[in-house]
């Protein structure tokens, strides 16, 4: 008995449809989902996988089983049929591409919108008026560049100046060397912003981290309690909000696990929102080219229970007050504020080289 085509062509999407779906969600491709954020990135990743998996597998079957059927017989040498095209089948083969990466597009903005990516507000912030509508070049290139004079408040002075009531923060960032650059007329801020999901839009966050880069490594500062440490120390649970900036070149905050990315640029103040879920000792990596020694900025990202990050934040604070109560009753040896300080800021995290930038 002869299976009708149709039949096979049924079995065959089946099978492919199986095979897709279960590539897709068992790829193992992806670190651990560490935060709230990851698990709807990894959704839209997975989603892709399933696509591409069913499309790879179909083109290279078609491929390979044509290749078998209608390859050259022995003793045949004449031409094939010719074949000048299929209406149809282009429309069809034009139509599903079209179709996969409209709902691919739709899906990324929503998963971007849910993570925080997207503020709808964000354009009234700076409306468009006539200098926005004559400036030269496209907008974008507008956010890369210096803008010219304006009567506007400047955002990025106003969320510098807000870090930089923090003594802390004050120390390491050198905020009054670097001009923060105004917002592109018409655009919006000229910092990367990834704000608080939809459901907490509005609410300020549980934690505030201040985060530092310079070359080559990354100063955290928590504005709440003073704490100056060269690793993050984040609880699960808690939506944690970074604000970042750069001190000297362009560098940027990337944890694999948390799945999120941002510049740290000198003159702008970029911010991250997250939430952790699950404990661990994560890997902070610079992702832009920012010197000779660039795959060597690494810092440590810690996730911790409640209770832990609480002992953390004690053990941070009697530290730093038996350091600065040691550094300051004597100096025998009148050595340089570098050589001195070394010993206690290598308890904290910090390594000497930081200091040396921070003092200069």
């Amino acid at each position: 008995m002869k299976i009708p085509s149709s039949i096979w062509t049924l079995l065959i999407g089946i099978v492919l449809t199986l095979v897709s779906l279960w590539y897709g969600q068992n790829h193992g491709l992806l670190p651990a989902a560490a935060t709230d954020e990851a698990v709807l990135v990894d959704g839209l990743f997975n989603a892709m996988m399933i696509v591409s998996t069913g499309i790879f597998l179909l083109v290279e079957g078609i491929l390979i089983y044509s290749a078998f059927k209608y390859r050259r017989r022995a003793g045949d040498n004449e031409d094939g049929p010719p074949v000048e095209g299929n209406v149809p089948l282009e429309i069809l083969w034009t139509a599903i591409p079209a179709i996969i990466v409209f709902g691919i597009s739709v899906y990324s903005f929503d998963v971007y919108n849910e993570i925080g990516g997207f503020d709808p507000h964000a354009i009234h912030e700076a409306p468009m008026n006539q200098e926005s509508m004559t400036m030269p070049g496209s907008a974008m290139a507008a956010t890369l560049s210096d803008t010219p004079p304006s009567t506007e408040p400047n955002l990025n002075q106003e969320k510098s100046d807000e870090a930089m009531q923090d003594p802390a923060t004050a120390e390491v960032r050198n905020a009054d060397q670097i001009p923060q650059l105004r917002n592109a007329p018409g655009v919006g801020s000229v910092a990367p912003t990834i704000g608080g999901s939809p459901d907490k839009a509005g609410k300020p966050p549980e934690l505030r981290v201040n985060v530092t880069g310079l070359q080559y490594a990354w100063i955290f500062t928590y504005p709440e309690t003073g704490i100056t440490t060269g690793e993050m120390h984040v609880p699960i649970g808690r939506e944690v909000q970074i604000n970042m900036t750069a001190n000297d070149v362009i560098h940027a905050f990337w944890v694999p696990e948390f799945r999120l990315k941002q510049d740290a640029i000198p003159g702008r103040q970029s911010e991250i929102r997250f939430t952790p879920k699950k404990a661990g000792d994560y890997t902070l990596i610079c992702a832009e080219l920012c010197g000779p020694y660039h795959g060597a900025m690494r810092a440590s990202v810690v996730v911790e229970t409640e209770e832990a990050f609480d002992k953390w934040q004690q053990e941070q604070l009697v530290a730093s007050k038996e350091t600065l109560n040691q550094a300051v009753a004597v100096n025998p040896t009148n050595l340089s504020p570098n050589e001195f300080l070394a010993p206690y800021t290598k308890d904290m995290g910090i390594q000497p080289e930081i200091l040396h930038q921070v003092h200069h």
